[in-house]
């Protein structure tokens, strides 16, 4: 259903670090109204609605249930992000939450099955499609420049810092697991994106350095789509130096996107023209300098589909699918470590006898 008021009253949940970065890339949308800034530190929230010039509140279920707000937007840390959710989409909002959506598969269901009972729009924050590297590398696959893809490869990750064992993020109680939840659910979601589904699923986790098992801090995944496309991941807590890379490789080409701004780089795009067999491709480069404006570009697709009444990109059905492919990632991960440990119980056996 079509939205009818001239502007969308905005409560914003949660007002930390990345609460601060979605409210900026939402003020400059003329059709939003951020109303109140919602956070259970009274100094984050005091200190965003300042900046703003909005109302604040300790109170987030009190705010989400006021008649004046059309629409919440959920930036806590993982374990309150479905519980918020939830609770809005049955006070009639839309939603635009942060990613990873929810700790879990069973999560994220009940918020999908409640925005579509209710014909509302949910969305999940998945920023990365909006970087102009890949959103660019996305365009052209459309054109058809590269053809039929092949196969995708991405690295995503960064070292950490002091004390980044202590943060809540390394804690699967709170945030449903390690660095696959983390930045590894942003690569799900752009790969779902240029390929679709993927039906068969392999994969290894580590806890190769931070002391948070059972989560781990690197996670190497193989998917491919029932047409035979095959996508890798390796996404990372012990890649000393922050990377993003994500390659497409087709028939007649590839789109090699890296950077995502900041610690990351400067984004940039290689598009390859195969013209010719066995000659090293054209490549076309594409520069971009400016500003992150990632998160901006997402809010205004968010808006337009609220006033359009339609589903919008990363939408709460395609992201649940994004957590179904997570699932199945820790599952492949979970059976191949307890074959190898069985596979060292057993060496270590034969070890011992014929020692003796």
């Amino acid at each position: 259903m079509a939205f009818t008021r001239d502007r969308l009253r905005v409560a914003l949940v949660g007002a930390g670090k990345f609460g601060a970065r979605r409210a900026a890339g939402m003020v400059r949308n003329s059709k939003t109204e951020i109303s109140v800034v919602v956070d259970q530190i009274p100094e984050n929230a005091t200190t965003l609605a300042q900046t703003l010039g909005c109302s604040h509140s300790l109170d987030w279920q009190g705010t989400i249930a006021r008649k004046d707000i059309d629409v919440v937007v959920v930036a806590t840390s993982t374990q309150f992000l479905s519980v918020v959710t939830k609770a809005a989409l049955m006070q009639g909002k839309h939603v635009l939450c942060e990613k990873p959506f929810a700790r879990n598969v069973e999560e994220a269901r009940e918020s999908v099955d409640e925005a579509a009972k209710r014909g509302l729009c949910l969305k999940v924050g998945y920023n990365h499609r909006y970087h102009p590297a890949v959103f660019k590398a996305h365009k052209l696959f459309q054109d058809g420049v590269i053809g039929e893809i092949q196969f995708i490869r991405c690295v995503y990750g960064h070292g950490g810092r002091q004390g980044y064992e202590k943060e809540w993020r390394a804690d699967p109680q709170l945030s449903g697991g390690g660095q696959l939840l983390d930045q590894g659910v942003h690569v799900i979601d752009l790969l779902q994106w240029f390929l679709g589904d993927f039906d068969d699923v392999k994969a290894f986790t580590s806890t190769s350095y931070w002391p948070i098992a059972p989560a781990e801090d690197n996670v190497f995944a193989l998917l491919r789509t029932p047409q035979g496309s095959v996508a890798s991941l390796h996404a990372s807590w012990t890649h000393w130096k922050n990377v993003f890379t994500f390659d497409v490789f087709g028939e007649k080409g590839f789109l090699s996107a890296a950077g995502l701004g900041g610690h990351y780089g400067q984004e940039h795009l290689c598009w390859g023209d195969r013209h010719t067999i066995g000659a090293n491709p054209d490549e076309h480069w594409y520069h971009f300098t400016g500003p992150d404006i990632s998160l901006e570009s997402e809010w205004n697709v968010f808006v337009e589909c609220v006033f359009a009444g339609r589903e919008p990109p990363s939408s709460g059905k395609e992201s649940l699918k994004t957590l179904e492919l997570v699932d199945a990632i820790y599952k492949s991960a979970n059976m191949m470590n307890q074959e190898a440990a069985i596979h060292a119980s057993v060496d270590e056996h034969i070890s011992r006898g014929a020692s003796l």
